[in-house]
């Protein structure tokens, strides 16, 4: 992935908080080039722009201090900027076994096969859990801990983004 630094034109608003003009210019700084992904952070404000898929849903991003929601909407020709995935936080006892990286979870090895595990299923370490399949390679997920699976957090064959929670497992 290359990485291509600029500053947005138009004025900064010395709030921290990003304006709809700078929003787009930063889309408009990456359109053309191959830069797939963007994070700009600023005063406990950030903006993710990535392309080559639609966000479905604008999520709020949490700021140190205080919770603040970023939202941009795209140009019609431009990709779409959203707040990068929120991690579910340990509200429940456990681990969430979270997807390294963007793509498609898959919970059996072929769509006629068995799923890897269900709710209740007692796992090891090691034991694979899913495949997510980013770039046409199917990657086993396995699990970093041993326990019961308490939740499947994704539906199958869905798309999951980087840090996006699959599973939660309680310890046995």
């Amino acid at each position: 992935m290359a990485t291509k630094r600029t500053k947005p034109r138009g004025g900064n608003t010395g709030s921290g908080a990003f304006t709809m003009q700078e929003v787009k210019a930063l889309v408009q700084a990456i359109e053309g080039t191959d830069v797939t992904s963007l994070v700009w952070a600023r005063a406990g404000h950030k903006v993710a722009i990535r392309r080559g898929q639609v966000a479905a849903a604008f999520a709020p991003v949490a700021a140190p201090a205080a919770p603040v929601a970023v939202a941009a909407a795209p140009a019609p020709a431009a990709p779409a900027a959203a707040a990068p995935p929120r991690v579910e936080k340990a509200e429940k006892p456990g681990s969430v076994v979270t997807s390294p990286f963007v793509g498609t979870f898959y919970r059996a090895p072929a769509p006629d096969s068995p799923p890897y595990v269900d709710v209740g299923t007692r796992v090891k370490k090691g034991q694979v859990l899913c495949i997510v399949e980013a770039m046409k390679l199917m990657n086993e997920i396995e699990s970093e801990v041993e326990g019961v699976v308490a939740e499947i957090l994704v539906q199958n064959a869905t798309p999951v983004e980087f840090g996006q929670g699959l599973f939660r497992i309680e310890p046995a």
